[in-house]
């Protein structure tokens, strides 16, 4: 650890973390990143391996005219490869191209299932027609490859999602034995192997319908997107923008991961990149390490909300809902805004708080550099306006941006070679070595987001075959209906809601998290009367920041190792800057125009103004300080006068203005007079 000084930061100059620091935490906190490690020649038959499985992902999805059942089970079967090549069975003490022998069992027998039926799926329809007419021989083969993809999810998604499914599949035994009988196990077994391996209600679900049908291509597309260089344009371009104001390296911290969080859907994974910088610029600025890592998860969490990509979860939020992907990017924007924009001022209190400056302009970069640079976002863009326009499927223009993306990393790579020996040949061999790096990149970034959609349809395919969603819907309404108040009936089931969301989410893929949601809270919520994209919005917000919340909270810890501060004070913190996702979901869920639904644009006007004063009021009375400190009392009323503010209503928010303004105002004449 670096020496400290009395304030209890790294001596200036110092780095807090090397690349050999930022690859522990990441493999102590994502398990995504704890490999195998691969050298030589293994190394090299490995990336091709991944790299072809971009590649026929993409074709795939764009030519491919096999049933559906055949592209599912080949897209499953090349995942457990990749799986069991890419995670081992402990995170420590990994050898170089080691891979024990049970390893190679459990791939060749995971993947044989689902090539098997893959390969006989013609036969396999034509005989295996119900639960009714399963063998032996079929059953095994789907226990087979159900047991072998839950290994797989144990190495890289994790347990929590594991002992969901096992709860589940035990009442689903149970359910069946009442229905049957103890004596007709065996059919009991039959009917829910057929309904989990089988059928279009297991592993087959929708999750990973999504998965291989959108998801991959862009999970590619941002590996492409990564390597052109756009998140170090993201950093200066934030630097740029917000470096040189009061506390200058967190409000650059909160937009550069907004950006990059944005295209990587990986709340750790940006933690780590764009954190192994901001924090320890926000620490040489005077922060605390608390603070800033707590800066830093928050909003490399609210990445995965940031229209136009959102991460994963937003195609499988269009597929649930049956609307355009556009429609939801469009929905998710005013919600996004007021979240980051939350973080944003509680920020800048704090900075102000402390008395900091910002990073001297001479340090920063110069917008006219920056500008030479902007043609980096054109694939960002061209992808936005196809999929907004509907000129094309979110596939074909997925791969188009692909094709943009490889095209405008080409002056980059030409600079780097114009003053070498054999300039041509160097650039070309760069490039391609770039295409394969990010083919290789998507494909390692889809075995997780497809194991986790796998299981996630289990956990479906278990609640339709027990009937469990209607009977959670039954039981929530009839204990809504026991309270007289409508309102405080609602509010209650919204409250247990987000609790199942945020306890469901802990060290769970974001995607996993939704797609079970979805499938159990999503239906309570509609029934009680709430629009189903609202419901569906209100369950994915709350999904993400189980990232940050404690006592589970991956993003802040991940934070936490960077900045070499306490984990859960860092954590804490995150959830007090989050605190619009916390609120935000309430109030769409009660009344829609939040998310553009039966409004018009003077509603939505009135929206955007008396929620950010509100989250301004609520910002400053959990950061403590306006001006000068604030008393307890002030502090409740700016909590109070900010609720008011965001709660739709013409009467609360002019009731709730009042308020903020008179304790706004008292606040500076004190500060004067004190100063003075």
């Amino acid at each position: 650890m670096n020496e400290k000084d009395k304030t209890g930061l790294p001596p200036e100059g110092t780095e807090t973390g090397t690349a050999a620091e930022m690859e522990a935490v990441m493999r102590k906190y994502d398990r995504e990143s704890a490999t195998r490690i691969w050298e030589g020649k293994p190394k090299l038959i490995v990336r091709c391996v991944m790299a072809l499985f971009s590649i026929y992902c993409i074709w795939s999805t764009l030519y491919s005219t096999a049933d559906l059942p055949v592209r599912l089970t080949a897209f499953l079967g090349l995942i457990t490869v990749m799986g069991y090549l890419t995670y081992p069975a402990k995170t420590h003490h990994v050898k170089p191209n080691s891979m024990p022998w049970y390893d190679v069992v459990l791939m060749v027998l995971g993947a044989g299932s689902f090539f098997y039926y893959c390969f006989n799926y013609m036969t396999i329809v034509k005989t295996v027609t119900s639960a009714s007419k399963m063998t032996a021989f079929y059953a095994i083969i789907g226990i087979v490859g159900i047991a072998v993809l839950a290994e797989l999810c144990r190495r890289c998604v994790g347990i929590p999602i594991l002992c969901v499914v096992g709860v589940l599949l035990v009442y689903t035994f149970v359910n069946g034995f009442q229905a049957q009988g103890i004596a007709n196990w065996q059919q009991v077994l039959y009917r829910i192997v057929y309904t989990l391996f089988y059928g279009t209600s297991g592993v087959l679900a929708t999750p990973v319908q999504v998965c291989a049908k959108f998801i991959a291509v862009f999970i590619i597309f941002g590996a492409f997107l990564e390597r052109t260089g756009i998140s170090n344009f993201f950093i200066d371009l934030a630097n740029s923008v917000a470096g040189s104001s009061s506390g200058g390296p967190a409000k650059v911290a909160v937009i550069s991961s907004a950006l990059c969080g944005m295209v990587s859907g990986s709340s750790v994974g940006n933690t780590v990149t764009t954190g192994s910088v901001t924090i320890p610029m926000m620490k040489k600025t005077g922060y605390k390490g608390e603070f800033a890592g707590a800066v830093e998860a928050a909003a490399s969490t609210g990445g995965q909300i940031m229209p136009p990509i959102m991460g994963a979860a937003a195609f499988l939020m269009a597929e649930y809902m049956d609307v355009t992907y556009g429609e939801v990017a469009l929905r998710a924007i005013l919600p996004a805004v007021l979240y980051f924009t939350g973080i944003f001022i509680s920020v800048h209190l704090e900075a102000k708080r402390l008395g900091l400056k910002g990073i001297p302009r001479d340090q920063l970069p110069k917008m006219k550099i920056l500008i030479r640079s902007i043609y980096l976002l054109a694939p960002l863009v061209l992808l936005v306006w196809m999929v907004s326009t509907n000129i094309r499927s979110l596939q074909f223009s997925a791969s188009v941006a692909i094709v943009v993306a490889i095209l405008v990393s080409l002056p980059g790579t030409i600079l780097e070679s114009r003053d070498q020996s054999g300039a041509a040949k160097r650039a070309v061999a760069k490039t391609f070595s770039t295409i394969v790096s990010a083919l290789e990149a998507g494909g390692r970034g889809c075995i997780t987001v497809a194991v986790a959609c796998s299981m996630a349809g289990m956990v479906a395919g278990c609640i339709t075959v027990t009937g469990l969603a209607s009977r959670l819907v039954s039981a929530v309404v009839n204990i809504s209906n026991l309270i007289p108040i409508p309102w405080l009936s609602l509010f209650i089931a919204l409250f247990l809601t987000m609790l199942c969301c945020i306890v469901l989410g802990m060290g769970v893929p974001t995607t996993a998290n939704y797609c079970i949601m979805a499938s159990t809270c999503a239906p309570i919520l509609i029934e009680l009367g709430i629009s189903r994209m609202a419901a569906h919005f209100f369950v994915f917000y709350f999904g993400i920041v189980a990232d940050i919340t404690p006592p589970v909270a991956l993003a802040a810890y991940a934070g936490s190792a960077i900045a070499k501060s306490d984990p859960m004070k860092t954590g804490i913190n995150a959830t007090k800057l989050a605190i619009a996702a916390f609120i935000v979901p309430y109030i769409f869920a009660m009344n829609p125009a939040m998310l553009f639904i039966d409004t018009n644009a003077l509603q939505v006007v009135q929206i955007v103004v008396t929620s950010l004063g509100g989250l301004f009021g609520i910002a400053a009375a959990l950061n403590g300080y306006l001006y000068q400190k604030i008393n307890g009392l002030f502090r409740f009323l700016l909590v109070a006068g900010g609720l008011s503010m965001m709660i739709p209503g013409t009467l609360t928010d002019v009731a709730g203005l009042v308020v903020v303004i008179a304790i706004v105002l008292y606040q500076r004449a004190a500060a004067k007079r004190a100063k003075a």
